[in-house]
C-alpha cells in the first residue's frame, strides 16, 4: 500500500518535470538538435534500468558517461539554453506586462504599432520584388544589433518604409528596426543563424531573421528579393498565415504580449 501514498509535492513534481520536457522539446522540435535530445533520453532511461537491475558495471560506465557529458552538452546545446532561459524571462516579463496593461499603468505596444501601414510596405514591396527585412521589438532590448546600424526617429508609415527600402536608397542594405511606432534604426546588422536545416529557397535575410528571433523576442517580417515571397519570422520559426487579415492578427496579439 506504500507505493499508492503519493504526496501532492509529488504530483507538483511529475507536473514540473512534464513541463521541463515539454519545453525542451519546444525548443529543440524541427532542429538537428531533436535527434540529440532523444538519444540521451534514451541514454539516461537505459542507466536507470541498469541500476534498477543492479548492473554494476554497465551502471558506472553509463553513470560516469553521463556526468562527463553535462558540460560537453552545454556546448553543443549553447544555443538550445540560450532560447531555453530567454523563454523562461520572456514568460516572466510578458505576463507582468499584461498585469501592468490591466490596471492601466503600462501602454499596449501593438495599439500604438501602425500594423496595418507595415504590413502594406510589405506587400507593395512583395510585389516589386524589393528586398527588406524589418524587425518588430517586443520586451527585449535591441541596442545591440542597433548599434550596428544607423539611429532614427521616424514614424512608421507606409510610403517612408517603402523609400527605405528601395533598391538605389542609401539605407535600403540591412534591416530596419521599429519600436511602438518608430523607426528607430536602419541599415542593422543581424546576427545571422546557423540552423542547418533551412530549405536552399531562404536567403541571408531570412537567415538573419532568423538569428535575431532566436536570441531575443522580436518578431521579424521579411520580403524576398528574389520572389517577392513575404515571410512571418517568431521564435526562430517560420510562422504560416492565411492571407493578410490573419497576418496582421497574428502581429497584433504577440506585440501585445
Amino acid at each position: 500500500m506504500e507505493l499508492l501514498e503519493i504526496r501532492i509535492l509529488d504530483a507538483v513534481d511529475i507536473v514540473l518535470v512534464a513541463l521541463l520536457l515539454f519545453y525542451l522539446y519546444r525548443l529543440v522540435r524541427g532542429t538537428v538538435a531533436i535527434n540529440i535530445f532523444i538519444g540521451i533520453v534514451m541514454l539516461y532511461a537505459t542507466w536507470k534500468l541498469t541500476e534498477f537491475l543492479q548492473m554494476q558495471l554497465l551502471s558506472k560506465i553509463l553513470g560516469g558517461f553521463l556526468g562527463v557529458g553535462m558540460f560537453a552538452l552545454i556546448v553543443v546545446f549553447q544555443q538550445e539554453i540560450r532560447k531555453f532561459l530567454l523563454m523562461i524571462g520572456t514568460t516572466n516579463f510578458a505576463s507582468r506586462k499584461k498585469i501592468l496593461q490591466r490596471f492601466n499603468l503600462q501602454p499596449n505596444a501593438a495599439f500604438n504599432t501602425d500594423i496595418t501601414a507595415i504590413v502594406s510596405a510589405c506587400l507593395k514591396m512583395s510585389a516589386s520584388k524589393t528586398g527588406a527585412i524589418i524587425v518588430l521589438k517586443r520586451n527585449n532590448n535591441l541596442e545591440f544589433i542597433k548599434s550596428t546600424g544607423d539611429p532614427m526617429n521616424l514614424e512608421v508609415n507606409t510610403p517612408i518604409l517603402e523609400s527605405i527600402f528601395y533598391k538605389n536608397s542609401p539605407l535600403h542594405d540591412g534591416a530596419m528596426v521599429i519600436e511602438d511606432n518608430t523607426i528607430t534604426a536602419t541599415r542593422v546588422i543581424l546576427p545571422v543563424s546557423s540552423e542547418q536545416n533551412i530549405p536552399s529557397r531562404f536567403g541571408l535575410r531570412h537567415r538573419a531573421a532568423l538569428g535575431i528571433t532566436e536570441r531575443t523576442d522580436a518578431v521579424c517580417l521579411v520580403v524576398s528579393e528574389e520572389n517577392g515571397q513575404m515571410s512571418y519570422v517568431k521564435e526562430g520559426e517560420f510562422v504560416r498565415y492565411r492571407d493578410r487579415e490573419d497576418l496582421e492578427k497574428m502581429m497584433a496579439i504577440d506585440l501585445s504580449n
